[in-house]
């Protein structure tokens, strides 16, 4: 296969070679055109369509053609090209969809015929013609002009098995998107999505604002960072890997009351079908709420937001053994305690204790086995726990509510109970979907918080936070009442388009170099490097 690529390569070559020296200009700068793909079609089912022998007969006759047919204008790229000799048919994608069309010799002449010889599948082109129905009732644009756009020197994959090969996808998601409609569309519904959300925002009385992506102190969340350096100011940063949280509840500090940003972020942790490096979410804070209002916009956005895009809230997905189940997003959703599901779940209650060691021992002691258990603080311990226990048990939207203080160094403390937090996590198909509480808004409690994460940090627990002085003075200028959430864009779609992997949710995600390329490059920078060293001789 491979090799037979590489001869339809050289032959699209020599076409190419051709073309330029019989004076075609092979990419061109621009088409006009005046409908799209599904325009054509819906143009034709209102219309009266000539017959295509009428159509043949009239523009026979000099000029008939311009004074009797309704011309219009299509371009994109040719999917399949069928010739039958004096007669050819292709069809022709755009992001609206295909149409086919047709070149017939007798009627637009041996040259205009002769033409398509150069042409390719995989080639973009504009054409110009009558629409018409075959005896079979598919519209087809009866093409009067064909115009070259742009060449395409290697194929496409074969059209009946598409793009299967799951490195492939991800490695060239564009041959996926051309080949495979299910999956062009996946990526147009996370467009929409995103879209409806910002519109709901909008209707609330949001603000969308942009935080920093350099950061002098990750925060936001329990993660390890990614880190780099800036080189005009000679100092250390870090990616942001949260969407601007602590950013956002500053702006609370100089008077916007509620925010929001759609931000990519990074974390420098493992990767598996549920977690990436490099990610989308959407954060937004509102003063004077708490927590509990916060639970009733996210469910009035979700019904709001499904209702829109998909005209339901219930919506099949794929669970964690690749098994089809529906989830109904119709509220209320169930709300379980955090503590009171783990020891539901395993046997353990968390606050009976507040270190790490006396926790763990009780964890081995049951059995249960956490890696790098040893090398976490108390309240990562916590919510490794809860991963191992309880979250894989929840498939339909649920609200865990009531974290442990240790473990949301940036949830206020609930006052009911000091040792806990007015949070909620809302959770799906086992997937963290949103994280959310009423926000601290005292100083000193937050800079206690800070150094208690600032003692794990150096007793070995990487996620834990960093001290952030610039925050902290903020705070001390007044900060109101409030409660926020953070939103995996690429987690809510996967689980409403029913994939597995978050990759499948990205439209190129990372992946290694391919060998081969990068020996192509080491090999151009040694023969750049060597002209240059001949140069200054």
């Amino acid at each position: 296969m491979e090799e037979q690529n590489l001869n339809e390569y050289h032959v699209r070559l020599q076409k190419l070679k051709l073309l330029r020296e019989a004076g075609v200009i092979p990419y061109a700068d621009r088409y006009e055109r005046t409908h799209t793909a599904a325009a054509a079609v819906e143009l034709a089912e209102k219309s009266t369509l000539r017959a295509v022998e009428e159509m043949v007969a009239d523009v026979k006759v000099e000029g008939a053609q311009l004074k009797n047919a309704k011309l219009i204008k299509l371009c994109g790229r040719i999917m399949t090209f069928r010739d039958h000799g004096k007669l050819a048919f292709a069809n022709l994608q755009d992001q609206s969809g295909k149409v086919q069309i047709c070149f017939m010799k007798e009627f637009i002449g041996d040259d205009k015929y002769k033409f398509l010889r150069k042409i390719d599948v995989a080639d973009f082109i504009g054409v110009e013609g009558e629409l018409f129905k075959t005896r079979h009732g598919e519209v087809t644009l009866l093409v009067h002009n064909t115009t070259l756009l742009s060449k395409a020197l290697r194929p496409l994959p074969e059209k009946w098995h598409g793009v299967t090969d799951q490195e492939t996808i991800y490695r060239q998601r564009y041959l996926d998107t051309t080949m495979n409609r299910g999956s062009f569309d996946r990526f147009l519904f996370r467009s929409n999505l995103t879209r409806a959300l910002r519109e709901f925002y909008w209707s609330e009385g949001f603000v969308e604002l942009e935080t920093p992506v350099l950061e002098n102190v990750s925060s936001g969340a329990a993660s390890k960072p990614f880190k780099t350096h800036h080189n005009a100011l000679d100092i250390d940063v870090y990616l942001r890997i949260a969407g601007g949280e602590l950013w956002q509840k500053m702006a609370l500090v100089g008077g916007f009351e509620k925010t929001f940003e759609v931000a990519r972020c990074f974390r420098n942790e493992g990767m598996d079908p549920s977690h990436l490096q490099e990610f989308s979410m959407i954060e937004h804070y509102c003063a004077f709420w708490d927590y509990e209002d916060n639970m009733k916009f996210t469910e009035r956005m979700f019904e709001s937001v499904l209702k829109k895009l998909l005209g339901t809230t219930k919506v099949t997905i794929k669970d964690r053994d690749g098994n089809d189940v529906e989830v109904d997003f119709k509220a209320p959703w169930p709300r379980v305690g955090f503590t009171k599901i783990i020891e539901k779940d395993c046997g353990i209650d968390v606050l009976k204790y507040d270190e790490a060691a006396p926790l763990l021992a009780e964890i081995k002691a049951k059995g249960i086995m956490i890696d790098d258990a040893e090398s976490l603080g108390y309240g990562n311990l916590v919510d490794s726990l809860y991963k191992k226990v309880s979250r894989p048990k929840l498939i339909q939207p649920t609200f865990v509510t009531n974290h442990p203080l240790a473990t949301k160094p940036l949830a206020r403390k609930s006052d009911k109970d000091p040792r806990m937090c007015d949070t909620f996590q809302l959770l799906v198909n086992t997937w963290e979907v949103i994280n959310a509480y009423s926000e601290i808004v005292d100083p000193t409690d937050q800079r206690a918080r800070f150094e208690n994460q600032a003692l794990a940090k150096a007793g070995g627990d990487e996620e834990a936070m960093m001290m952030n002085e610039e925050y902290l003075l903020a705070m001390e200028h007044g900060m109101p009442c409030a409660s926020g959430w953070g939103m995996g864009v690429d987690r809510l779609v996967t689980l409403l388009t029913g994939q597995e992997n978050l990759k499948d949710a990205v439209l190129f995600p990372l992946l290694r170099p391919l060998e081969e390329h990068s020996k192509k490059e080491k090999k151009l920078m040694e023969k750049a490097k060597e002209k240059i060293k001949k140069a200054k001789k």
